[in-house]
């Protein structure tokens, strides 16, 4: 192979080379970009928060971490008269608070809220009214 053609393949992988790192900058920035959105988050702030709480522990609690994920995305519930129905047909049907809370995606300590709010709650044993 003459010496010519071997500087015009140098010059073509150059290109190639240059091209696909354009091609791999772009990917990487839409990459990042879309980061908060993957992880539940609705802007950066709140998934740097996050991101800066799960640094501060070091990485060596995964619990850490989840609940600081959970808690930066969390919405405030709307306790509804509908919700406060459905409550009370859950706890009719034996189901626990926790499990109420799941179905219904509301906290427990709002299911027992509602529930003391309807009379469901059993007064405690030794507890003088």
């Amino acid at each position: 192979m003459p010496f010519i053609d071997k500087l015009n393949q140098l010059e073509a992988a150059k290109a190639k080379l240059a091209e696909m790192e354009q091609t791999i900058s772009a990917e990487r920035m839409t990459a990042l970009a879309n980061l908060p959105s993957e992880y539940g988050y609705s802007d950066l702030n709140s998934f740097i928060k996050a991101l800066k709480s799960a640094q501060r522990d070091g990485g060596r609690r995964k619990a850490r971490v989840k609940v600081a994920l959970k808690s930066a995305k969390r919405t405030r519930a709307k306790i509804t008269d509908e919700t406060k129905s459905q409550v009370k047909t859950l706890v009719e049907e034996g189901k626990t608070g926790a499990e109420i809370a799941k179905a219904l995606r509301i906290s427990l300590p709002s299911v027992q809220n509602i529930k003391k709010a309807l009379g469901l709650v059993k007064p405690r044993a030794g507890a003088s009214s």
